[in-house]
């Protein structure tokens, strides 16, 4: 396992879900959730200088047989975006860039946030967090149990 802090992004067209991992990369946890517009790449960057990330891992929209469509371009420029920008603003190494499956994140999350009571407008306001820290987990998990990096890097 490698170890470092990892940050993972659930990117929607509202709104951007931030996860990190602990430094041994056991544990997802949610960070905070980002409005899409004007400075959201700044914030990203931010929160990964901050938190001293190694790799970031953003989550690829798939169909259930596997393909990818129109959200998964969207997602694919952003990710673009996201990596240029930290890239151009890193202090020191800038992170890698991955992309993993992100198929049932949302429904996940939701089902989770609904089991621990929360509802409507609480609920929607920290989905996208912990979306993020499913597809954090998720990749963690993947990497403990094949020694291998989860993803692919874009």
């Amino acid at each position: 396992m490698r170890r470092g802090v990892r940050v993972a992004l659930d990117i929607g067209d509202a709104r951007i879900g931030v996860a990190s991992s602990d430094p041994h990369g056991i544990l997802a946890t949610p960070v905070e959730t980002v409005r899409r517009g004007p400075g959201d790449l700044a914030r990203i960057a931010a929160l990964v200088t901050e938190l001293e990330a190694f790799e970031i891992v953003i989550g690829l929209p798939r169909s259930l047989s596997g393909g990818e469509g129109r959200a998964a371009v969207k997602i694919r420029e952003t990710a673009e975006q996201v990596r240029q920008f930290v890239l151009t603003h890193a202090v020191g190494d800038a992170p890698d860039v991955r992309l993993v499956d992100e198929r049932f994140s949302t429904v996940t999350a939701e089902q989770q946030l609904r089991e621990r009571g929360k509802k409507g407008s609480k609920r929607r306001a920290v989905v996208d967090q912990a979306a993020a820290v499913v597809i954090l987990q998720h990749a963690l998990d993947f990497e403990r149990e094949t020694g291998n990096p989860p993803g692919r890097p874009l």
